[in-house]
Parts: structure tokens; C-alpha cells; sequence
């Protein structure tokens, strides 16, 4: 399973900026134009993020004991993709989740899980 990073353009917004762009008379550059649309898109997503994070941890005087605000910012705003485990581990509990397994499957996605969670990240 290919994993997409979390700030990747939806198909139909590249679809739509797509049919946006007018390249017929050869003036302008499609490639330039797409990486603006998704650089602005990309930006949106992460104010958006940011306002977020502010919303949640503004800078109150218990808040700047605990952490370097921008350290924690940063972390919260660049989190790692999820680890082949942690992936392993969602597919799994989706799985439990269906309910569509017969007792002895489900018994073992037990065991499944149980392994992986024994796994170092």
C-alpha cells in the first residue's frame, strides 16, 4: 500500500485545475501553474491547521512551562506518516471491526494483533 502524504491535492481539485488552466495558445505554463494551485492549496490546509493548533494551545503561561511552543508547533504540524506497524495495526482493527469473520478468524486477528503490537515501531 503506497502511502500519500497528508497534504496532497484530492484528484478532483487537480482535476479541477486542470480544466482551469488555459494551455491552448501555448502562453501559458501548465506545469507552473498546477504547482501554484497546489502550493496555495497546500498552504490553505496548513493555516488551517495552524489556526487549529493556536485554537487548542494558545499561549498561556502554563503552556510556555511546558514546552517550546514552536518545537511543539513543528511536530504537530509535520507528524510522521503512520510506520508499516501502525498501519498493520488500523487494517487489522478494521477488520475486528466488520464483524463480517467467523469466530476462528476473528480469533485470529487476535493473534495477528497481538504480534504486531509486540513489533518495535
Amino acid at each position: 500500500m503506497t502511502e500519500q502524504h497528508p497534504i496532497t491535492p484530492p484528484p478532483e481539485l487537480v482535476e479541477q485545475w486542470n480544466e482551469e488552466g488555459s494551455y491552448e495558445d501555448g502562453t501559458d505554463d501548465w506545469a507552473m501553474f498546477l504547482a501554484t494551485q497546489a502550493a496555495r492549496w497546500g498552504a490553505d490546509q496548513q493555516l488551517e491547521q495552524d489556526a487549529k493548533w493556536l485554537d487548542t494551545n494558545a499561549l498561556y503561561t502554563r503552556n510556555l512551562t511546558v514546552s517550546p511552543s514552536g518545537d511543539a508547533l513543528r511536530q504537530v504540524m509535520r507528524p510522521k506518516p503512520p510506520s508499516l506497524k501502525e498501519q498493520a495495526l488500523a487494517s487489522v482493527k478494521r477488520f475486528e471491526d466488520s464483524g463480517e469473520f467467523f469466530s476462528d478468524q476473528m480469533r485470529e486477528l487476535g493473534f495477528i494483533r497481538r504480534a504486531l503490537e509486540q513489533l518495535d515501531d
